[in-house]
């Protein structure tokens, strides 16, 4: 994403990921089909039952994964997860059918993944760069009906030379509204709900809603599904919002042109539909221009230029 896409980003022949949801595998598969590492290892602190990847974000990168060492990875936590009765021949079942539909990526890329291994430090390598990544061994627990990590107080030491971390997001309890286990209170008896969930944000410690204010895709429910669910979400927190907006006395005719002056008086370029719409046409362009399944802008300066909102560039 922009400015991002601009950077020229070091990354070495070892990488070790951190976590093995969604975004693993989206890093993994841009490791081995376009950087074409040596190896990838992603870091689970719990156990195969706990993964959160999809089959078919999967399937873009199973190709590169050792079935055999894999197989042997779950026969090594298999007793963790049978204390808890869970069952590792399913673990091995869910890799082992993607397998039959995996996508090779022209690459040699060593991929596999560590279950039960919590990063504790990065190690430096004495020139200010990643030299190692220790790992503590972990077990897991049952607590009020979810499965946590602890850790056993024994370390290894793994060698790489890149760390990423694709973990769970958190929302920003900075933003001012009350939040509980990582996450925005919602209404528990939701005045406008939609499909059954609430987007009304609300004060736990006071119980009473926080009166217009609404929450919604990954801030209702942060990093939950792919982006697509994210955007249901958004539209459905729309829905919630215009529900509320029917409750209220009409506004001030003049509150229209008072909120656009106050954008078109920004000193930034602001972002209208009819902008969008223009930036949409000319990514369409270019993808037929290029025969691309897709194309999108890469900086913001290209974007502003289609639209119109900022002069090219010499």
């Amino acid at each position: 994403m922009p400015p991002f896409s601009q950077q020229e980003l070091e990354i070495g022949k070892r990488v070790a990921i951190i976590g093995v949801g969604n975004v693993m595998m989206d890093i993994a598969r841009y490791l081995i089909s376009v950087r074409k590492v040596d190896e990838v290892v992603a870091f689970a602190r719990r156990g195969p039952a706990e993964i959160k990847f999809d089959r078919k974000e999967l399937e873009a990168v199973v190709a590169n994964l050792d079935l055999a060492v894999f197989d042997r990875e779950i026969d090594r936590v298999a007793k963790e997860m049978r204390a808890l009765g869970q069952h590792p021949e399913v673990a091995k079942e869910f890799i082992h059918a993607a397998a039959a539909r995996g996508v090779w990526m022209q690459s040699h890329t060593l991929f596999w993944i560590r279950f039960l291994s919590s990063p504790r430090r990065i190690l430096d390598d004495g020139k200010g760069r990643v030299g190692g990544l220790e790992i503590e061994d972990t077990h897991l627990v049952l607590e009020d009906g979810e499965v946590k990590a602890r850790g056993l107080g024994q370390f290894h030491i793994f060698d790489v030379d890149t760390v990423i971390f694709a973990i769970g997001d958190r929302v920003d309890e900075n933003l001012g509204l009350p939040v509980h286990n990582f996450a925005f209170d919602k209404n528990p008896n939701p005045r406008f709900p939609i499909e059954g969930e609430s987007y009304e944000a609300y004060d736990s410690e006071k119980n009473e809603p926080i009166e217009g204010v609404f929450v919604a895709g990954w801030s209702r429910k942060a990093s939950s599904g792919l982006v697509g669910v994210a955007r249901k979400d958004g539209v459905n927190g729309a829905r919630a919002v215009f529900q509320y907006l029917a409750n209220l006395p009409p506004a001030r005719p003049d509150v229209l042109s008072k909120v656009q002056e106050a954008l078109t008086s920004l000193p930034h370029p602001v972002v209208t539909r009819e902008a969008l719409k223009l930036l949409e046409a000319a990514e369409q362009a270019k993808m037929q221009e290029l025969g691309a399944e897709d194309f999108k802008f890469a900086s913001n300066q290209e974007m502003l230029e289609v639209m119109g909102l900022l002069k090219a560039v010499s």
